[in-house]
């Protein structure tokens, strides 16, 4: 059984991705940390589109927790390989960083780099050892040229980014890609609060992003037509930075 693991996948962007995924033939493991109501909506929209997964709770930036949850799924399913990682999980705690408390900083790193890391390493031996893997890092424009107000995001998305050149050259020789995908503006929860109607007008496309087109990126880089493109950082912003 081949299976893709999306970390915060129960709704916004990981929710279309594990649909996607799903709909590719994947058996789609989704990660969540607490909100069980809507994880188990995108367990309904993954067999309602003929798929098929199950929910794996735990917080990515917990390393213990991590190593727990994958081991025993890992140990439960000798038939099972996981091939396919989406570090998507992240979170906003935006502010100028004269007003930044320590937590805002920290926990918005401690969840996107630090569940990178953890997550990542726990399934590396075995894309390695089976000489086939695809990882798949949900960065952002903020990372790329840096936002006011999200001195903590813009550092989170930059480390990832780097982190991606740099494993892309340590794992390629035994088939393992490492991509990175940085949306602009993505209609979710996550960007409800911001001011969709001022924003729309700096973008070319003049609309914000749809979760199912950056589900379909990541679903290209999942997929063997893929194959040599490794290390790479694809925008998807409408033509809002290039």
């Amino acid at each position: 059984m081949k299976c893709a693991l999306v970390t915060g996948g129960s709704r916004g962007i990981g929710r279309a991705i594990c649909v996607k995924l799903a709909s590719m033939g994947y058996h789609v493991l989704v990660n969540y940390q607490s909100n069980d109501a809507e994880a188990n909506k995108t367990l309904d929209l993954i067999r309602s589109c003929g798929g098929d997964g199950e929910l794996l709770k735990f917080d990515v930036s917990d390393a213990e927790a991590v190593s727990n949850v994958l081991t025993s799924f890992v140990t439960s399913h000798p038939e099972s390989c996981i091939e396919i990682l989406v570090n998507n999980a992240g979170i906003r705690r935006d502010n100028l960083l004269f007003w930044m408390t320590h937590d805002e900083w920290h926990k918005v790193l401690d969840i996107s780099v630090d569940g990178f890391f953890y997550v990542t390493q726990s399934l590396l031996k075995n894309m390695l050892a089976n000489k086939f893997g695809r990882i798949i890092n949900i960065v952002s424009l903020s990372g790329l040229k840096g936002m006011p107000g999200q001195v903590n995001y813009s550092a989170s998305k930059g480390a990832i980014i780097s982190a991606t050149k740099a494993l892309a050259q340590e794992v390629g020789r035994k088939n393992v890609t490492v991509n990175a995908v940085a949306p602009g503006y993505v209609e979710t929860d996550m960007t409800a609060d911001l001011d969709e109607k001022s924003l729309k007008n700096m973008i070319p496309l003049r609309r914000f992003c749809q979760p199912e087109e950056v589900a379909s990126l990541v679903g290209f880089l999942a997929s063997k037509e893929a194959s040599y493109i490794t290390g790479e950082v694809i925008s998807i912003n409408g033509g809002l930075y290039t």
